[in-house]
């Protein structure tokens, strides 16, 4: 194991801890995953995140069909991490976390509309809300595909959120960014019926986001 390897799982870990400690996560809930040369990177699964260590994160060819490699099984949720690097060779961090307002709407079954221009962060008007599969299925790995259709996040219904970022830094900031809309969009209801913006509007934060590069933190920089 190289030791840019080792760092990256160390980062991946200290992202995991820091999900967790911040609120947008807990226990064992969620999960990891990071494209490292032509394999995937993924948090075991069932494993405390204050326990974990580099050489627990469990390995997978990104050209395989499931084979892990490591002391501990990889996530249950591998099966969608692998699909959403297989399919879009420009993400390289996958995150998956249980927060409270993002999954309180999946629970719902509710789409966010676009409340706040920060919903163009995530390439277009609205977050979209995943159909239910049991977790680690390959059905759920489709419908959750389709949800992230032309968007870098979604909700999963009845379960939490998913977004998929450049890199890990990226990754975490849209997985902050998804929870703190989830909770606007939430409070907003409660007062009544949210204003919500427009197509032209939206499209116009989408090109200045294109030419904002401070919204897209790199784990490399």
């Amino acid at each position: 194991m190289t030791e840019e390897e080792i760092r990256l799982r160390g980062a991946i870990i200290a992202k995991c801890r820091w999900m967790n400690e911040s609120g947008l996560n807990q226990g064992t809930a969620g999960n990891i995953s990071v494209r490292f040369q032509d394999r995937l990177l993924i948090t075991p699964s069932a494993t405390p995140y204050d326990s974990m260590t580099p050489g627990m994160i469990a390995s997978m060819e990104l050209d395989g069909e499931g084979a892990w490699s490591g002391p501990l099984r990889p996530s249950t949720e591998w099966r969608f991490h692998l699909d959403i690097l297989r399919a879009r060779s420009e993400v390289g961090c996958v995150v998956h976390t249980h927060s409270t307002y993002a999954t309180v709407l999946a629970i719902a079954r509710k789409a966010i509309p676009a409340c706040h221009y920060m919903i163009a962060a995530f390439g277009g008007d609205d977050i979209r809300c995943a159909g239910y599969a049991r977790f680690g299925t390959a059905e759920l790995s489709d419908l959750v595909l389709a949800a992230l259709e032309g968007r870098n996040g979604c909700l999963m219904a009845n379960h939490g959120m998913i977004v998929a970022g450049r890199d890990l830094e990226q990754a975490m900031w849209l997985a902050v960014e998804l929870e703190t809309i989830a909770q606007q969009y939430y409070l907003a209801l409660t007062l009544g019926a949210p204003h919500i913006l427009g197509d032209c509007e939206i499209a116009e934060a989408v090109r200045a986001f294109a030419a904002y590069r401070a919204w897209q933190p790199s784990y490399s920089e």
